[in-house]
């Protein structure tokens, strides 16, 4: 089939709810349930979903798990060269401000990879990344306040990605109960899979391109 010319996802402002759950993270890797489902937008473009993404917040902050499926060559993943691996990307605006085409104090980028960390590599990685063209950055964060854990599968991995709530400069649930949000997943293999319309239009950068999560209870 044919592409579109122009996205549908571009053409559309989502707001989708992202649900409550308290404690927010387990001893063990979390493998969020079906409710926390994040909906596979690229699919309205006939785009393949590879990866099912899920979303929950608490006052502790935010948390997402990523099941990659599908793989059938080894994770490549770099902690010096994150944009470049294997992993996921978030981009969260606290304010969720869609009128401007540049990145407030208020917005955030973390990456978030299965792999790629320690010695060896086989650790996984978080760290917050500059969003290109901002206008402002955000307050600086403290080690520790994002966090990664993943595990191999057959064909992929399971990802467990989280923000504290003190990463996230303006993060106030009960004043500001929606955020604007995107993500990618990105993959050498599979390729790119977002939740707000992807490339060639500059999601990397432009609040305006994302969505709104609505933190529910």
């Amino acid at each position: 089939m044919r592409r579109p010319l122009l996205a549908q996802r571009f053409l559309f402002r989502f707001a989708i709810p992202c649900r409550y759950r308290s404690p927010l993270r387990r001893r063990t890797i979390t493998r969020l349930e079906a409710a926390h489902r994040l909906p596979r937008l690229a699919e309205l473009e006939g785009l393949p979903s590879w990866a099912d993404v899920r979303a929950a917040w608490s006052e502790e902050g935010l948390l997402f798990t990523v099941a990659v499926s599908g793989k059938g060559r080894s994770l490549w993943c770099s902690a010096s060269r994150p944009e470049e691996s294997d992993g996921l990307q978030i981009w969260i605006d606290t304010r969720d401000i869609h009128n401007v085409h540049r990145a407030t104090r208020f917005c955030h980028r973390f990456v978030f990879l299965p792999a790629g960390g320690g010695s060896a590599g086989r650790f996984p990685v978080a760290q917050w990344l500059p969003i290109p063209r901002a206008r402002m950055h955000p307050q600086a964060i403290a080690d520790g306040l994002v966090q990664a854990r993943s595990r191999p599968a057959k064909d992929g991995y399971l990802l467990e990605a989280f923000v504290a709530a003190e990463a996230l400069t303006g993060f106030d649930p009960r004043e500001h109960p929606r955020i604007g949000f995107n993500y990618a997943v990105l993959d050498r293999e599979l390729g790119q899979q977002t939740l707000s319309a992807g490339s060639p239009l500059p999601y990397e950068e432009d609040p305006s391109l994302w969505v709104s999560l609505e933190l529910v209870r």
